[in-house]
């Protein structure tokens, strides 16, 4: 079940919720994806693969951009998907605020604990 598109202020606003939320939980993740929105010749969206067979119109293609809490399978109806269209003449407006609000929301991210990863490969390199 695909949801409207947001738009790019409407997007920016819940970006920055997801962030928020995120923000001194011990797990979870948040994933952004962006992919270039082709047309098939009935008009509607299909994947970037459609550009590889001729069906797309020449010139710069818009960008989709998505993101998502990553929710579980059992944890569903928490899931958020966020995604807006951003058009080619909009790109560069739009990467520099999408990357302002990306770093401003990753800062307040927990790093992860890779001590127990680390510990377990040294463990390892010392048995062999």
């Amino acid at each position: 079940m695909e949801s409207q598109h947001l738009s790019q202020d409407e997007f920016f606003d819940k970006l920055g919720e997801l962030f928020n939320h995120r923000k001194g939980s011990d797990h979870g993740a948040i994933y952004l994806t962006q992919k270039r929105l082709t047309f098939n010749q009935d008009g509607a969206s299909s994947t970037a693969d459609d550009a590889l067979s001729g069906l797309a119109p020449s010139g710069p293609l818009p960008v989709i951009i998505r993101a998502s809490n990553g929710k579980s399978k059992r944890e569903r109806s928490d899931k958020v998907k966020l995604s807006t269209i951003v058009e080619p003449q909009d790109l560069e407006r739009f990467y520099v605020r999408y990357g302002e609000v990306c770093k401003a929301g990753m800062t307040a991210l927990k790093p992860r604990d890779r001590s127990k990863k680390k510990a377990k490969a040294r463990k390892k390199k010392t048995a062999s």
